[in-house]
């Protein structure tokens, strides 16, 4: 399977680039990005709230009134679940949300979305790039160029690219990423998934190495 690489001025360089098709050309598997998807939102979840219970709740110690001959309610504590300041009936406690998974599926889900990717033509390769410093403009022209302005973008980059983060980190939908760490769900998560030439070799090279670097 080849792609063209484009130029970062939205042509086409004449340049093909070789896709792996055991990454990039699988039967996507549904159920593996379902699981994988799950786990990556459920594992950003914090699991630190917390609300009184009735035996938190300070104060209330006194019984309000007498038991009998009131003409009302009896009550044995301000702080009933049933009072405006009382405690909480069975409300939040912390706990941990965190989901696991075996690295064969991880790497199932990636390779799907990377597939899926391919199959829905949402996958654009572009040239190694970088800026001398950070501009916005430069990465707006950029998008210009392939007509992505207002689109949901994702770019991974071959390593850490401090420049090219930076010019587009405050652009509307467009998220930057390090290609050997973005998840299923990153991969998935936009409209567009624009990847430098030689990130794809790093994105292959991430399915090899026995460390598992995503959620």
């Amino acid at each position: 399977m080849t792609l063209d690489i484009y130029k970062i001025d939205g042509t086409v360089s004449g340049e093909k680039l070789e896709l792996a098709e055991e990454i990039f050309g699988i039967e996507p598997n549904d159920h593996a990005i379902y699981l994988s998807v799950k786990a990556y939102l459920a594992n950003q979840r914090q699991g630190t709230s917390k609300a009184k219970e009735r035996g938190e709740v300070r104060g209330g110690g006194k019984k309000p009134w007498k038991q009998k001959g009131r003409g009302g309610s009896r009550a044995g504590t301000t702080r009933s679940p049933l009072w405006v300041g009382g405690g909480t009936i069975f409300g939040p406690r912390p706990r941990d949300y965190r989901q696991d998974l075996t690295k064969k599926l991880k790497r199932l889900g990636r390779k799907s979305a990377f597939s899926y990717k391919v199959k829905d033509e949402q996958l654009i390769i572009v040239e190694d790039f970088n800026f001398e410093k950070p501009k916005t403009k430069e990465f707006t022209g950029l998008l210009e160029a392939f007509k992505l302005s207002g689109k949901k973008v994702l770019l991974l980059t071959n390593g850490k690219q401090e420049t090219v983060y930076k010019s587009g980190r405050n652009i509307s939908k467009v998220k930057i990423l390090e290609a050997e760490k973005a998840s299923t769900y990153d991969i998935l998560n936009n409209q567009i998934l624009i990847i430098q030439k030689s990130a794809v070799e790093t994105i292959s090279n991430s399915f090899k190495n026995t460390k598992e670097v995503v959620n």
